[in-house]
């Protein structure tokens, strides 16, 4: 095996030497040499260590002095081109061929008007394999100013934006543009050269007219790839790239492509290789954003970016793109918002599995974090012309909701008022049935002493004692009428304050109080005295309620007549009676309301409401206590209706009845009914 590759080698050497000799012994005739030299390429080509050998044996110097002595221009391009062979397949070769000799010849090959198009080509050809990868290079194509003879040849080489690539000298003139595009992309670029990039972008106008007036892959493609090397990782330059309109150039003619890609695929391929320009241009001036924006290019991206022909290194590069639109431009960062882009991205997370790629998307999503919050905050806030229309309806909606939230922190804090108030009424009933229990204890303890006396005293210390006991309950009842009568004006206060509900809620409970009466008399008594008490705290600021008389509910068993408890509660009663009637009271006891009859029957927020709007004879407390049902009514069903609000279902209604049901408490019915739960 060793003497195979020993033999191979042995054979490439005697090759070479033959051949190198060839060309020195044939120089009248240029047939030969140039069958030699095309011979030395394709045997470079196939080994590299070929070149490192033809080099050692001073083939390289020779061939590069035959290219500049040679008096036939088809042994020079030959020449020029085995060069550029042997330079391009090994790094020492391109150090050796590297003079600025070398350069100066190539420059005078291209500057010199005899020179054919063939020969300009090798020329350029020569340089480009010599500067790339290669800073010295780079910097000798400038020195020698080469580098100005290639940027004449890429203004004046094609004077025509209309091709004819079938007419074999307009192909040839091309080739030639092409190359020379190539050759200055390398000069400006990889390693980057800034000076270089100074020098050709001077060109940017000449390119821009080639942009509008030939899309076409044929032009796009090298004019493109030209762009984007000059201003790559330079702020200066794509500064002035902008100012001579160059972005403007560059949108306009993705958004053709864009449009045309419906049609075929080649024109989406070619929309990619704009954007990876556009990319650049933006890359580290991410302001400039702005100009996009107006030819809408973040949805135009986010269209091509659904394109099935592209691969996912295109796709990378749209995506990337987009991140740069995005990164600080607000109306790029909502036209991607508005076009569905966010979902576009997380698509892409989660079904690609280039590791690029989730980053570009990453990137976008995190520059489009910020206006997603402040559209979600406040849509009102952020409007910009072209959408300003679509915003303010959002806004609106927004603004309703608003209303809809406050209506509804209303309606939760007036249901914890009402809950408080009916603990606080509780607390009150039990002192209230404290106080009452110690005063019956006293009237007891009163009563049987006076039947004590009664039986020693006869007939006349019995009258007597009747009539105090009739002064006692009279007394009592007249203190606490008083004392209701000194916090009228504090609870007058309150009920201004408060709204219908809540006072449709207070006489409620003020029923409440009467429909809980004990059958002993002590307790009617408290019940009576207590109704009189809260009639007077419900007047509104123009007139005062008047109670209804009290009535008292009818026994099932009547105690003998000889029980002196029995009889004395008989005489307060009347005593009572007697004290509350006027002469507004007495065509009350003729025709009563049927509210205040109806008090021992068995009630609901429905059938008392039918009962107290079939009663024509209303007292002025259920008389109230109509209207404000019905004006809360008419009120509730404008809300309803305005708002859109659902009420309760019945599912939830049997759900609350049956939890107020076991807890003894109060039901607030849909339409804002109290229902007291015994």
């Amino acid at each position: 095996m060793e003497s195979e590759d020993t033999k191979k080698i042995q054979e490439m050497k005697t090759d070479l030497n033959l051949l190198l000799e060839c060309l020195k012994y044939q120089m009248d005739n240029p047939f030969s040499q140039k069958e030699a030299l095309v011979t030395i390429h394709s045997i470079c080509q196939q080994n590299s260590n070929a070149g490192v050998y033809f080099r050692e044996i001073g083939g390289l110097m020779f061939v590069r002095n035959l290219a500049k002595s040679s008096e036939h221009s088809m042994v020079k391009e030959a020449a020029l081109y085995t060069l550029g062979a042997v330079a391009e397949q090994n790094v020492y070769c391109q150090q050796t061929l590297c003079t600025s000799e070398l350069f100066e010849d190539l420059t005078w090959f291209l500057s010199n008007n005899d020179s054919n198009t063939n020969l300009k080509r090798m020329s350029v050809y020569v340089i480009l394999v010599l500067v790339s990868n290669n800073r010295t290079g780079q910097t000798l194509v400038r020195e020698t100013g080469c580098i100005t003879v290639l940027t004449q040849l890429f203004r004046t080489v094609l004077s025509k934006y209309e091709l004819n690539l079938s007419d074999k000298n307009v192909f040839q003139s091309y080739q030639l543009w092409s190359s020379v595009c190539s050759t200055l992309c390398v000069c400006v670029n990889n390693p980057q050269n800034d000076e270089n990039q100074m020098l050709c972008c001077s060109l940017f106008p000449h390119a821009n007219d080639w942009l509008i007036n030939c899309i076409t892959p044929e032009v796009i493609r090298p004019v493109c790839s030209f762009i984007g090397l000059t201003l790559a990782n330079n702020t200066f330059v794509q500064k002035y790239f902008i100012s001579v309109g160059g972005l403007d150039v560059l949108s306009q003619v993705l958004v053709q492509l864009e449009s045309d890609s419906h049609k075929t695929v080649s024109s989406a391929k070619l929309a990619v290789v704009v954007t990876k320009t556009v990319d650049a241009c933006i890359a580290d001036n991410p302001t400039f954003g702005v100009i996009l924006s107006k030819y809408q290019i973040v949805s135009k991206l986010l269209t091509l970016l659904l394109h099935e022909s592209l691969d996912s290194g295109e796709k990378f590069s749209i995506i990337l793109t987009l991140g740069h639109c995005t990164e600080d431009c607000e109306e790029n960062q909502y036209d991607l918002f508005k076009n569905n882009g966010l979902p576009l991205m997380i698509q892409a997370l989660t079904e690609s599995q280039s590791e690029e790629l989730n980053k570009a998307a990453t990137f976008v999503l995190h520059n489009c974090k910020k206006i997603t919050e402040k559209l979600c905050l406040s849509l009102g806030e952020y409007s910009f012309d072209e959408n300003e229309k679509q915003l303010e309806d959002i806004n609106m909606k927004e603004k309703n909701l608003e209303e809809y939230w406050k209506k509804a922190k209303e309606i939760l804090h007036r249901i914890e008022q009402l809950e408080r108030e009916g603990n606080e009424e509780k607390i009150q009933r039990e002192k209230y049935k404290d106080n009452v229990s110690s005063m019956n204890i006293n009237i007891e303890n009163t009563l049987k002493h006076l039947h004590g006396d009664s039986i020693g005293k006869g007939p006349e210390a019995e009258d007597k004692d009747k009539s105090q006991s009739r002064k006692l309950p009279s007394c009592k009842s007249h203190g606490i009428l008083t004392t209701a009568c000194t916090n009228d004006h504090q609870m007058k206060t309150l009920l201004k304050s408060t709204d219908p509900f809540d006072a449709c809620y207070r006489e409620s409970g003020q029923n409440k109080t009467l429909y809980k009466a004990d059958s002993s008399y002590s307790q009617n008594l408290h019940e009576r005295t207590n109704f009189e008490k809260k009639n007077s705290v419900s007047q509104s600021s123009d007139h005062v309620f008047k109670p209804p008389i009290p009535v008292v509910k009818n026994r099932k068993q009547e105690l003998p007549v000889t029980d002196p408890f029995t009889l004395c509660s008989d005489i307060i009663n009347k005593e009572v009676i007697t004290f509350l009637a006027t002469d507004s009271h007495s065509k009350m006891l003729k025709y009563r309301c049927s509210g205040c009859i109806a008090v021992g029957k068995s009630l609901n927020s429905r059938n008392f409401s039918k009962l107290l709007h079939s009663c024509p004879y209303q007292c002025d407390r259920h008389k109230v206590i109509v209207e404000a049902e019905d004006r809360y009514k008419s009120e509730l069903r404008k809300s309803l209706i305005c708002n859109k609000k659902i009420l309760l279902t019945p599912r939830r209604r049997r759900q609350l009845s049956s939890e107020s049901t076991t807890s003894g408490g109060i039901i607030l019915e849909p339409f804002g009914k109290t229902v007291s739960v015994r």
